[in-house]
């Protein structure tokens, strides 16, 4: 996990410079072919098969994913590299609010509502965001801010599909392939939509490939730690990858981190662990079933 942490926090830094050879689509779409083709060859050396019994969940699973990425990448390419990366971390914060509008909406019998303490914790995380995002709407960067937050929500949607897949006994190069292939077709509609890809040049395709390798690589390590790390430690070490992206950002980009800014990263990180323990803590009690 720290490992993943550290490689997505790099992608991050090569998403942004290569932004300025290309748009958020483009990038989308070249990180989907890489990572196809990758996740092809090691399923082939591992003597696998990309055949799957559940094609509609993975299908699901793609749509949200490559939304939130679309909306992540185009984030990085007006906001200081560690605020997109603190907006695109809130998905432990957006289940916390699901869970809390989920038991005030569709009350049921037998089940617990939504604790006092879960509702702070949303609370906690939205005013990280306030926090965050203050500086991002004083430089007119709103809406950078707003496709940064609704990344995390996204990516919140996007984890329970990939939480039900790995139910379903699919192995997690399958599904990082699936999700390649709809970033495949989703990015084409979207560069064919916008008149076409734009051209390249030669730092501009060191950056895609690097962005691709990248990423792969991050998301194989992130699948692999959740499926034998402890889900708690797995939470903390996924933070590490704020860190690293303020730190990238301060030291390539001389981005602005002030005291309130600071102040949100860190209510968002601990509304995000705190969200995490509720949900494995209610998981251990409620039993298999009705995770």
């Amino acid at each position: 996990m720290v490992a993943a942490s550290a490689l997505f926090a790099l992608m991050g830094l090569c998403v942004k410079l290569a932004s300025a050879h290309y748009p958020a689509s483009d990038l989308v779409l070249y990180r989907s072919l890489i990572g196809a083709v990758i996740v092809t060859l090691l399923v082939r050396h591992r003597g696998g098969t990309l055949r799957t019994r559940v094609p509609m969940m993975h299908f699901w699973r793609a749509v949200l994913g490559v939304t939130g990425l679309g909306l992540w990448f185009y984030s990085l390419t007006g906001l200081p590299l560690g605020t997109a990366m603190t907006l695109n971390s809130m998905s432990s914060v957006w289940l916390a609010l699901f869970v809390v509008a989920g038991s005030l909406l569709f009350p049921r019998d037998g089940r617990t509502p939504a604790s006092a303490g879960l509702v702070l914790t949303v609370l906690a995380g939205f005013a990280g965001v306030a926090l965050v995002l203050r500086p991002a709407t004083d430089q007119q960067q709103v809406w950078f801010g707003l496709a940064g937050l609704m990344s995390g929500m996204v990516a919140a949607l996007a984890y329970l599909h990939v939480a039900a897949l790995g139910r379903m006994g699919e192995p997690e190069d399958r599904i990082v392939f699936y999700f390649s292939v709809g970033g495949i077709v989703l990015g084409s509609v979207m560069v064919a939509l916008q008149g076409g890809p734009a051209a390249h040049t030669l730092p501009g395709v060191g950056l895609v490939l690097a962005v691709g390798v990248l990423a792969t690589t991050a998301q194989l390590l992130m699948t692999r730690a959740w499926a034998i790390g402890h889900p708690l430690v797995n939470a903390a070490l996924q933070y590490l990858g704020i860190a690293f992206s303020v730190g990238l950002g301060v030291w390539v980009f001389d981005d602005p981190m002030d005291a309130a800014t600071l102040l949100g990263m860190a209510l968002i990180v601990g509304a995000g662990l705190t969200a995490t323990r509720v949900r494995a803590r209610a998981a251990s009690v409620s039993g298999p079933s009705d995770t």
